[in-house]
């Protein structure tokens, strides 16, 4: 899972133009995790972004309308529609040389 992760924590770094990434996982509600499944979080990040560093973390556990405010990558995310997902997806199929599913 991490070699994947960081396949495509690179592809996701220079798609971005980002400089660094940040990669979490939170196991278990008490660590912050909000759904049943295991996943990672790969977060491309720019400098600047946030004052201090480790506010990545406190932005990560609160909800999806603040952490939009604070990511620089977020900040023209907006709602997407079926049409806009699909196009985004085949975006990051063709970056990730991805076939879809029949």
């Amino acid at each position: 899972m991490w070699i994947t992760a960081k396949r495509i924590g690179n592809l996701l770094e220079n798609y971005h133009k980002a400089s660094s990434l940040t990669f979490t996982i939170q196991d278990g509600p008490q660590a912050g995790q909000s759904v049943p499944h295991v996943h990672i979080h790969i977060v491309p990040r720019k400098v600047g972004d946030f004052e201090n560093n480790d506010d990545i973390y406190d932005a990560i556990d609160e909800s999806d309308k603040n952490l939009k405010k604070k990511l620089d990558l977020d900040k023209e995310r907006k709602d997407r529609s079926s049409k806009e997902r699909v196009q985004e997806a085949g975006e990051y199929r063709k970056l990730l040389s991805i076939e879809p599913e029949s």
